[in-house]
């Protein structure tokens, strides 16, 4: 099986309670994926505060349009600081995604790190190489531009 990984940095000028009050809500995960992605929540969490196990489901259309059930739990959080979700139910046959954030300057350097494992063993390699890796540079595109009009007034 091969694992490939995906990172992304991005500066926004806003304050780390800000900053982390927003991308640790679930609720606000839709704001900032592209419409095209299909992305409803399916499992309304009792709470909006993140917390270690939490479950939360979701409908995504990740390729051709088609609706796939994706579900992810939060392994890892460390208030003001990192988050981890992992695929339980989805399209990966493995997705682990560290969110990190961390005071810079007059702002906040987010990071992300995704690495994953596409399903069918080789022919999910070729499908990375051909669109998945595209896929995710354009989520995160559009996440960066949508952050950006979110916080960089």
């Amino acid at each position: 099986m091969a694992y490939f990984q995906f990172k992304n940095e991005q500066f926004l000028q806003a304050d780390m309670q800000e900053v982390w009050h927003f991308i640790s809500s679930p609720e606000n995960l839709k704001r900032i994926t592209p419409p095209a992605m299909g992305f409803d929540i399916t499992t309304k969490p009792n709470t909006s505060k993140m917390y270690e196990g939490m479950i939360i489901g979701y409908i995504v259309k990740p390729i051709f349009g088609i609706k796939t059930k994706w579900v992810t739990e939060i392994t890892h959080v460390k208030d003001l600081a990192y988050f981890v979700d992992e695929q339980r139910v989805g399209p990966y046959k493995m997705w682990h995604h560290e969110h990190f954030i961390e005071p810079r300057g007059d702002g906040v350097l987010m990071k992300d790190i995704v690495t994953y494992a596409p399903p069918f063993g080789i022919l999910g390699s070729i499908a990375n190489q051909l669109f998945i890796k595209k896929k995710l540079q354009t989520i995160f595109e559009f996440r960066k531009v949508s952050l950006e009009k979110i916080f960089n007034k």
